[in-house]
């Protein structure tokens, strides 16, 4: 299982909003070779983290089933965001596509790409999409499903 975090927070360059931008990216993913999109969450509006004056995110997940290298897998999202309209500037910038691979069929990296994501199981913007499309993920380095990730948080 290959879990897509999805999100934006800005109009594309058309002026489309950041939801539209979310599910133009959802069937890029279904354009990738070799692997097949399962499953959409459905979409959360929550504020950025951390807090800021940015506008509002639009957040969900994507699971997929293949199987790929994650450094390939994270090429082709990060082609992807730059297609959107997104340019990398600061952390936590706002953004107009951000596509982060949370977990690629469990596998546990530590760098320089780390799996899962080093920041996942304290993010309620992830575990409730996450929660929607695999229910049943246990998170590889930490034993516990997304339901009990979200009930740790503050």
């Amino acid at each position: 299982m290959i879990l897509v975090a999805i999100g934006a927070n800005l109009p594309d360059r058309a002026g489309a909003l950041p939801l539209v931008t979310c599910r133009a990216g959802v069937e890029a993913l279904r354009s990738l070779p070799g692997l097949r999109v399962t499953a959409v969450s459905p979409w959360y509006r929550t504020a950025p983290v951390p807090a800021s004056a940015q506008p509002d995110f639009c957040n969900g997940m994507a699971r997929l089933e293949g199987d790929c290298a994650p450094e390939w897998l994270l090429d082709h999202l990060h082609a992807i965001e730059a297609r959107a309209g997104r340019v990398r500037s600061v952390a936590n910038a706002a953004r107009v596509l951000d596509l982060d691979l949370i977990d690629c069929n469990d596998a546990l990296r530590d760098g320089p790409l780390i799996l899962p994501h080093p920041r996942a199981h304290q993010r309620g913007f992830v575990l409730l999409p996450l929660r929607d499309v695999a229910p049943d993920w246990i998170h590889p380095r930490l034993g516990l499903g997304p339901a009990a990730l979200l009930a740790g948080l503050p």
